[in-house]
């Protein structure tokens, strides 16, 4: 099989278009997944982003395609392209609900993330976290004290919500 994912960033469609194809075909046939992972460790910077943005929404509608990879994932988390640090965290923080145990070695990463100047690094890791304590019931009590204490220390109102909606959440249940 050629690599199909490399023929589409070859072409000349947009990014976004891109994205939108290289999801597509990945949700129709399963076997693209390991090229996608391919693609986010061998490469290029702009490549490894658009794979983890594809990730991103494979990880969302089919979260089961993506669990033999948890620990690539995992692994990414802090990788120095921007795309990658955004998009690993939200594909893991997807995976939460059905995987909360699995997804749960990501926590050390995450908050190592929540350093990082930028604001969408921060909400990135934040919506991880945030998934992972609303179904990860033995992380649970550690991350609600972590996260009262962000609530107080977070800068941006965008990354501080996502902690006072999970708390929320957690409560109501």
């Amino acid at each position: 099989m050629t690599n199909m994912i490399q023929q589409i960033l070859a072409s000349e469609k947009k990014h976004k278009e891109k994205v939108v194809l290289i999801t597509e075909k990945v949700k129709a046939d399963k076997r693209l997944v390991a090229q996608l992972f391919e693609l986010l460790k061998t490469g290029t910077d702009v490549e490894k982003g658009t794979a983890a943005e594809v990730m991103k929404f494979v990880s969302k509608d089919q979260p089961e395609t993506m669990v033999p990879y948890i620990d690539i994932l995992i692994e990414y988390i802090d990788y120095k392209a921007p795309r990658v640090k955004w998009g690993c965290p939200e594909s893991l923080g997807n995976l939460a609900k059905k995987y909360p145990d699995e997804v749960g070695k990501a926590i050390p990463k995450l908050f190592e993330n929540l350093k990082d100047k930028s604001i969408v690094v921060r909400w990135c890791a934040a919506y991880a976290l945030a998934e992972i304590a609303k179904y990860n019931s033995k992380k649970q009590k550690e991350l609600v004290v972590k996260f009262q204490k962000l609530i107080e220390t977070e800068k941006n109102n965008g990354v501080k919500n996502v902690y006072i909606k999970a708390l929320k959440e957690i409560k109501r249940r």
